[in-house]
């Protein structure tokens, strides 16, 4: 994978996690499967609807499921069963090895950085350690932190307030829709990070 930077300067960089610093997306998709099956979910969870909503947070997600089908499946249920399969999977998880050297680039010169994701910290915090990331990162966002989630702002921006930069001198690592828009709306520039199979793109 060969990614292409805007040429000019940023004072910080802000990474999504899932799919962008970890190959962590299909790992994703077989533990909401595994969630939704052992809750009695009523719908199918295809790939194509699964790599629609990257960014957005698991309990969003639930919750308009449960609208579209008149269901009623504890969003925080999901969520939790959902974590615990994920993390006793951990071991299959590997970096996106394009955006890890940058993030090695980046810290090693001494640049501002920071994670802005849709998972919460327990899986965050565990999938960055495993793979050798965690430590380059003082900073993590995540939905608990917000009270919107991508596609809105909020992540970005609190990220870069975190970091001290401007939101205009920022540039996002993204690999979601949901975190592109996000990161326009916060007036950030992007790279894109492809993850899903080009079937769903």
């Amino acid at each position: 994978m060969q990614l292409v930077l805007p040429d000019r300067p940023f004072a910080g960089y802000i990474f999504d996690c899932d799919g962008t610093l970890v190959d962590s997306m299909p790992l994703h998709f077989r533990a909401w499967n595994a969630s939704f099956r052992h809750h009695g979910a009523p719908w199918e969870w295809t790939e194509e609807r699964f790599y629609a909503s990257a960014g957005v947070p698991d309990r969003e997600i639930v919750a308009a499921l449960n609208a579209e089908f008149g269901s009623g499946i504890d969003a925080d249920a999901v969520h939790e069963t959902k974590v615990e399969w994920f993390v006793s999977h951990l071991h299959e998880l590997t970096p996106v090895a394009a955006v890890a050297e940058y993030v090695r680039l980046f810290h090693g010169r001494g640049e501002r950085i920071a994670v802005a994701t849709g998972s919460d910290i327990s899986i965050v915090d565990p999938e960055l350690r495993h793979v050798g990331l965690r430590d380059y990162f003082e900073i993590i966002v995540t939905p608990a932190d917000v009270k919107r989630g991508k596609p809105a702002p909020d992540m970005f921006l609190l990220a870069a307030e975190r970091l001290g930069v401007d939101p205009a001198d920022c540039l996002v690592f993204e690999d979601g829709q949901a975190g592109l828009q996000a990161a326009a709306a916060a007036g950030m520039a992007s790279v894109f990070v492809p993850s899903a199979p080009s079937a769903f793109c």
